[in-house]
């Protein structure tokens, strides 16, 4: 057993329950939105995402791991309005979320460079793991990386080190987002294992939008979970594949080895909202209750497949 930070306070590892690895509550460009989304009402926001967790709960869903770092529009305080108004854990990252280039905040200082000091990345995830996000009281409970199409660029490779170097000096685990298409996770698994990095505490995120079951269980081989986490985006990878995916992996003895999620928001500003609903009608936070779970069962998998992906997977993750 271990304790685990989530937004309202610790928890026992053995009480995070039915877990979705990878959702986002809200996805929102701080400063754009500041500057130009003139009808943004933060009232209504909140209150429509306590709608959908609380819908969530009731469909047997326990704790959510919310995986917005920078890059992504991290805002602890609107979180908290959420979280302390429904009955469900949620847990929060840190990290930097980029496909190239660091933020400019980081380009001149750290190791090597115009200010040389030992890297600032590293210290800063430390400190929201230790101490707490800002001023809000609330510890990050895992740490969050990318690598996309771009590959192992100077700015993600910085991160992903620093993130590394992070999860060696506090044990907390990560979540790496990747690109299955470019084998980026494998990529991922040989830059942190070089910091030194325990590949079991490590979920290569998006493994899910791949059929080549070859490639993933090389990764499930190596150790790390695989994210099965993108349900709900057809427009990626049919839902008819990412369950044949899932159910192939459970066949060949994989169970211990994924985690399941949406990788859904209650609000995300890349994209119109009533468009959104119309080209992926499916990525919700009830796709994988409703419609998952079920076509998973009735294609072989056991009650106790589900367990271990849902509940015993990501209690491991974090003990």
């Amino acid at each position: 057993m271990a304790a685990v930070p989530t937004v309202t306070g610790s928890i026992d590892s053995a009480d995070l329950g039915r877990v979705l690895a990878h959702e986002h509550i809200f996805v929102v460009g701080e400063e754009y939105r500041q500057n130009y989304q003139s009808d943004w009402d933060e009232d209504a926001k909140v209150a429509d995402a306590v709608t959908q967790l609380s819908e969530l709960k009731g469909l047997g869903i326990d704790t959510i791991l919310d995986p917005t770092v920078i890059g992504l529009g991290r805002y602890l305080p609107r979180v908290q309005r959420v979280a302390e108004q429904i009955d469900l854990n949620v847990v929060v990252a840190t990290g930097v979320y980029t496909y190239n280039e660091i933020p400019f905040q980081f380009h001149y200082t750290g190791p090597g460079l115009l200010f040389d000091v030992p890297e600032p990345l590293t210290e800063l995830f430390v400190k929201d793991l230790t101490e707490g996000i800002a001023d809000t009281g609330v510890r990050a409970g895992f740490l969050k990386c990318a690598i996309e199409e771009q590959g192992l660029t100077p700015g993600v490779e910085r991160v992903m080190r620093a993130v590394a170097q992070a999860h060696v000096q506090t044990g907390a685990p990560i979540t790496v987002h990747t690109n299955p298409h470019t084998e980026s996770g494998l990529v991922t698994q040989q830059v942190l294992a070089e910091e030194g990095a325990d590949l079991t505490k490590v979920v290569i995120g998006h493994s899910g939008d791949s059929t080549d079951v070859d490639y993933l269980c090389k990764v499930a081989d190596a150790g790390s979970l695989l994210g099965m986490d993108r349900f709900g985006l057809d427009v990626l990878l049919p839902f008819e594949d990412r369950i044949a995916t899932v159910l192939e992996l459970l066949r060949r003895g994989y169970a211990e080895r994924m985690v399941l999620a949406h990788d859904a928001s209650c609000f995300i500003d890349w994209f119109d909202q009533e468009a959104k609903r119309q080209v992926v009608p499916r990525w919700n936070y009830r796709h994988i209750s409703q419609d998952v779970l079920p076509a998973l069962l009735e294609g072989g998998a056991s009650e106790a497949d589900i367990d271990t992906m849902l509940v015993d997977n990501p209690r491991r993750y974090f003990e």
